[in-house]
């Protein structure tokens, strides 16, 4: 595969190499908090270095046992959310691997490009863009709100106009400088295609490279319509997908937030042409409410209205999250208009139209995207998860994780390692376990049981003691207030399923 990105570091350089792209201008405790977000997931079981013992891959991590309960719970908390509540929504699981006419008909192999601009002084490299977006936020923090304005404006102008040589003078103008180096001494602005490729034996008589997915929407697209005859679905109605993406980054940088190699969460609504931009809207607003509701606070997320439009569409907005780096995208919504089947029809020579009984007549439905990264909204989680509290003698630290999503449910812990107080814990878990992912533990103080159970977030720690044997009660410590309370065993099954259920999710949207 054609793979140029190995780009090796020492695994004692894991957090400061993940840091060292962010601008001088970074808020220095921003930073600091980041900084220990990014050790915690490592020392707790959440992220790793990929391939840690051969000294790591750029911008490539893997998914501890913590990490991946978590990211599978984002997952299917996603999936439900729209293939349980929405009756008119349904999912695929397409392949990475496309025939390469696809991506001329989506326009990557044309148009997935990112301007890149290198540094003489520091040879780093970076997005030339997100060189003047960066340095539009810093303004905008200092209160020069009209500038900030007027210069993403010149930027969109610039790009849509593909004047690259614009673009280089504009950051020149705005003396933004490299974070390593601190000079402006610029190379030009090149466009640099984002695609994976690789040789396979044989897709067509006249081709033999192939694309590593850079998005998981076109798997939708060209089955529209299989899905539509076989779901038996009748416009309008959604397709979902849940799928690896691989985008060659110029820089990839901020933890999980830009990979190499990511997952995405998409789905696709179909719609009556001339109806778009309302469904647009509602989406719009359902996803925010989405997020609202899994516990985000309001504050940190904000709707951000694209003004540079992408080719295939009449209006994008995104939600984006206040991360300790700023905020930033974290979910797409897209009114994709009819371009991608269009072009799928057109390139196929196969029709990919629908036809609507209600007004008699074929056409090519309208699409709307809401798409999300999982890493993103993993991060999110984490980032918004992540608790200290100080008192008078100590710092506490534990993961505020929504119960529903929380990689733990609760975790069982018997007072001593005798008197059957093990037998009897070990009770309890077989009567969990098959319905909530459960921890049993008995070794340390309790006390030291509980902090490591809030340093992964658990919401839930079941005490069992020597009372347990004679009423058959335990006693619940709650993460977030440390509060305690006595239960009967036989309603510790309800009371975890009701206060971790998708339910009290789904109601809030």
């Amino acid at each position: 595969m054609n793979y140029q990105f190995h780009s090796l570091h020492p695994p004692n350089q894991f957090v400061s190499l993940i840091l060292r792209p962010m601008a001088k201008t970074a808020n220095p405790a921003e930073n600091a908090q980041l900084k220990d977000i990014i050790a915690h997931a490592k020392e707790y079981g959440f992220v790793y270095p990929s391939s840690e013992i051969y000294d790591g891959l750029q911008a490539v991590y893997d998914y501890g046992a913590y990490g991946v309960e978590l990211k599978n719970n984002l997952k299917r908390l996603w999936w439900e959310t729209m293939t349980r509540v929405h009756e008119n929504i349904v999912g695929i699981d397409a392949a990475i691997f496309m025939h390469p006419t696809t991506w001329k008909a989506s326009g990557h192999v044309d148009s997935f490009n990112d301007p890149m601009i290198d540094n003489k002084d520091s040879k780093k490299r970076y997005r030339a863009d997100v060189l003047v977006e960066e340095h539009a936020a810093k303004l905008e923090n200092e209160g020069k709100v009209d500038e900030a304005k007027q210069l993403t404006a010149a930027l969109a102008r610039l790009l849509e106009a593909e004047d690259l040589a614009g673009v280089r003078d504009l950051i020149i103008n705005e003396g933004i400088t490299c974070p390593i180096s601190g000079t402006s001494n610029w190379t030009d602005v090149r466009q640099f295609n984002l695609m994976f490729s690789t040789q396979v034996g044989s897709v067509a008589d006249d081709a033999s490279t192939i694309y590593l997915r850079p998005e998981t929407a076109q798997g939708i697209f060209v089955n529209f319509l299989n899905v539509q005859k076989t779901a038996r679905m009748k416009v309008p109605f959604g397709i979902a997908q849940i799928g690896k993406a691989f985008r060659n980054e110029i820089v990839a940088r901020q933890f999980i937030f830009r990979m190499r190699e990511f997952e995405q969460m998409e789905m696709q609504f179909f719609v009556r042409p001339g109806t778009e931009l309302d469904w647009y809207q509602k989406w719009a607003d359902v996803r925010m409410r989405w997020h609202l509701a899994l516990g985000t606070p309001a504050e940190k997320l904000r709707k951000h209205d694209h003004e540079k439009l992408a080719h295939y569409a009449n209006a994008a907005m995104d939600i984006e999250y206040e991360f300790p780096f700023g905020f930033k995208e974290v979910e797409g919504i897209h009114s994709r208009t009819d371009f991608d089947l269009k072009s799928h029809q057109e390139y196929s020579k196969k029709k990919q139209q629908y036809f609507d009984p209600e007004v008699n007549q074929n056409y090519i439905p309208y699409v709307i995207e809401t798409s999300i990264g999982a890493d993103r909204l993993f991060l999110l989680t984490l980032c918004n998860a992540y608790t200290e509290e100080t008192t008078e003698d100590k710092t506490r630290v534990y993961l505020k994780f929504h119960p529903a999503v929380a990689p733990v449910k609760a975790a069982i812990l018997p007072l001593t390692k005798k008197d059957g107080l093990p037998e009897k814990a070990q009770e309890i878990v077989e009567l969990l376990k098959y319905d909530f992912n459960i921890i049993y533990e008995e070794a340390a103080s309790i006390g030291k049981r509980y902090t490591r159970q809030d340093l992964i977030g658990t919401p839930f720690c079941i005490a069992v003691d020597h009372q347990t044997l004679e009423d058959n009660t335990v006693t619940i410590r709650h993460r977030d207030t440390t509060e305690q309370e006595r239960v009967p065993i036989s309603e510790l099954h309800g009371r975890i399923a009701e206060a971790t259920s998708f339910r009290r999710v789904f109601e809030r949207i």
